[in-house]
């Protein structure tokens, strides 16, 4: 179980960079040079919400001046806009502009094409995949939030 373990740690790296790899890809054939695949994943994650930074933060997907820096850049980019929230002056909300849709736009058609040439005879061991990853991802947040994984008693 323990070689399983590392060696799906091990992919989860490799898989997240070959996904920027994929983006940077897009991003070429898309002709698209003033944004790179972090900040299109950043976008994208957005999507058609409208967050506050902080969120971002907490959800974890993202470290603090990572997060400001790449913010910073897409909304120069025309990308996002920021507002503060009328409730909370501290508090600055996030929305993707028209160009920023478009981009999302572009990275779901790739993502459907993606999970097309995956195949729907995938889709058993796909599910299989989400609940393993589901529950690395429940261990992992318990052992940075309590210090230890959830272990069955």
């Amino acid at each position: 179980m323990s070689k399983a373990y590392f060696d799906i740690v091990r992919l989860i790296e490799r898989l997240h960079r070959h996904f920027l790899d994929v983006l940077r890809t897009e991003l070429r054939n898309l002709n698209i040079e003033d944004v790179n695949a972090v900040q299109t994943l950043l976008l994208y994650n957005i999507g058609d919400n409208e967050v506050v930074i902080r969120d971002l933060k907490d959800r974890g997907y993202y470290q603090g001046s990572n997060v400001s820096y790449n913010i910073k850049s897409l909304t120069e980019a025309g990308y996002l806009t920021q507002e503060r929230s009328p409730h909370d002056r501290r508090s600055v909300r996030l929305r993707l502009t028209e160009k920023g849709q478009n981009l999302c736009a572009a990275v779901r058609k790739l993502q459907d094409n993606l999970a097309l040439a995956v195949g729907d005879d995938a889709g058993a061991a796909l599910e299989g995949a989400l609940s393993v990853m589901q529950s690395l991802e429940r261990t992992w947040t318990d052992f940075i939030h309590y210090g230890h994984p959830n272990r069955p008693q």
